[in-house]
């Protein structure tokens, strides 16, 4: 039973949470329009300058929340805009490399913009010191900037997310600021996307489709289905515009849980689906050359929201098996295999670009 001192220290402790709530932050149309008509100077033309102009822009510490270490800035220079990234790679940054990318923002009505991206080290005058192990120090030309990784080593799937036939393979903070935890399916032999429910979800869901089962993301256009069969949502739709272009919504394929990946845990999974790849990746599912990585996108790349029909009528056949009901969720109907995984905008060659097909059915 709950002592009134206790109780007393909850309601403080729910009334201070209140109190640190802040009303959300105004833009200004005034502010877009007054960025647009600035003349600007920059060589764009000159990856150094471009790298140069963003540090120089930065504060003294950021902090990097996509878990593939993705810091992504844009910017918009004589009213055309800008987009890139500066990426503390796990798989090299320990030998102080820092990729750096950028390009004229991709849009609906111009997909394949030019763009640079390059490899910075010492030999460039860019220099990157391991601090803590989520804290690395980035210094140019006299300005150094702490860049701080997301500690996600604490972010479990609580009791009851996961199935009895499934293995943990890391947290995902997705740049669209949903979090999940990456799952391998051992009954249907491939990778599952849960949504992390043990922390606040910053999106709102809400029922479609008259099923309470089926649910949409207002800002994010993810779409999930609560699971049957144990305690979770589970990620099966991302919205085709977002993929096309490339921006914050366009799923975490690309947002892998690099930091937390526990020996060869997910190749050793990888190769479960793709067996044709041993000898080609390296643990982080990557070539040598860093130039593609195995793509793990089982979701729905989806048009329209009546496409997850089909979807529901697979999951609800009763008594099918635990494979045929888990293959209900694995809707990219290209064979997953390496793709190309630049900084650069483009859309992976194996995602789909419609979604929509019936899901398999279950062995009678």
């Amino acid at each position: 039973m709950l002592t009134r001192a206790t109780l007393a220290l909850v309601t403080l402790l729910a009334g201070l949470a209140a109190a640190r709530a802040e009303p959300p932050e105004l833009h200004l149309h005034q502010s877009y329009i007054e960025e647009a008509l600035r003349a600007t100077t920059l060589d764009v033309a000159d990856p150094m300058a471009i790298f140069a102009y963003v540090i120089d822009s930065l504060p003294e510490r950021v902090k990097v929340y996509p878990t593939e270490n993705y810091f992504y800035f844009t910017f918009t220079h004589n009213g055309s805009p800008y987009a890139g990234n500066i990426r503390l790679d796990a798989s090299d940054r320990d030998q102080g490399k820092v990729q750096f990318g950028y390009y004229e923002q991709i849009s609906d009505w111009r997909q394949e913009p030019p763009g640079e991206f390059r490899v910075f080290d010492e030999k460039d005058g860019v220099k990157l010191e391991k601090v803590e192990r989520f804290l690395y120090r980035v210094s140019y030309r006299g300005k150094s900037v702490l860049f701080e990784l997301n500690d996600l080593s604490q972010a479990k799937p609580p009791a009851g997310a996961l199935a009895p036939r499934e293995t943990f393979i890391g947290p995902v903070f997705d740049d669209s600021a949903i979090r999940f935890f990456l799952i391998f399916n051992a009954a249907a032999n491939n990778f599952l996307y849960i949504l992390d429910e043990t922390v606040r979800v910053a999106d709102e869901l809400e029922v479609v489709l008259n099923n309470d089962r089926i649910l949409l993301g207002k800002r994010t256009g993810f779409v999930f289905y609560q699971d049957r069969r144990a305690n979770r949502k589970i990620l099966v739709g991302v919205y085709e515009d977002n993929v096309l272009i490339n921006n914050y919504l366009d799923g975490p394929f690309d947002q892998l849980p690099d930091n937390f990946i526990e020996g060869e845990t997910l190749r050793e999974a990888i190769l479960k689906v793709q067996p044709n790849l041993k000898g080609q990746i390296d643990r982080f599912g990557g070539t040598p050359d860093g130039q593609m990585r195995y793509m793990i996108g089982t979701y729905m790349v989806y048009k329209h929201i009546e496409d997850f029909r089909s979807l529901d009528r697979c999951a609800n056949r009763r008594h099918a098996p635990e494979a045929a009901y888990y293959r209900c969720f694995i809707l990219d109907r290209h064979p997953q295999d390496l793709s190309v995984r630049p900084p650069m905008p483009t859309r992976p060659a194996n995602v789909p670009k419609r979604g929509g097909t019936e899901p398999p059915a279950a062995p009678q």
